[in-house]
């Protein structure tokens, strides 16, 4: 009675050691092929705005001497570029902009700044692109050094 004891815990404890490696390569070769599958194909399609310059420099101007560039992008994604907003950190800039428009995977756009000549030596101006990018948005530049007025 004793040996048939032994034999049915030995045969029990192979089984479920068998069961568990069994389940174990299972998960493991699950987790191979979603990882596999996820490399393989992008979650989601996203526009990429790509500009031709990040940064513009007037050089040396008069104080109050109006300026204007324009930042040329294009969109290098893989779907519809949208502007939703452009913003500078001062009112002495005005971004323009193809608002709420989209832009083609491929096809190109501008952003005109006006810069109104305010301030005094060397200024930045940052502003800030939000669209529907990886980041949400994208900073772009304008640079002067201003003269007074004698």
């Amino acid at each position: 009675m004793h040996m048939k004891t032994i034999t049915s815990v030995l045969v029990l404890a192979l089984a479920l050691t068998s069961c568990k490696d069994k389940a174990v390569e299972t998960i493991e070769t699950a987790a191979e092929t979603t990882v596999e599958s996820t490399a393989q194909t992008p979650s989601t399609q996203l526009p990429v705005m790509a500009f031709e310059k990040t940064t513009h420099d007037f050089g040396t101007i008069k104080e109050g001497e109006a300026q204007q560039t324009v930042f040329t992008f294009t969109n290098t994604g893989s779907a519809p570029l949208i502007i939703t907003n452009a913003t500078s950190s001062c009112g002495c800039t005005v971004p323009d902009y193809p608002k709420n428009t989209p832009i083609a995977p491929g096809d190109s756009g501008q952003l005109t700044v006006n810069f109104n000549g305010t301030g005094m030596n060397k200024v930045t101006k940052t502003i800030r692109v939000e669209a529907n990018t990886a980041s949400g948005f994208e900073n772009i530049k304008i640079e002067a050094f201003i003269e007074a007025n004698n």
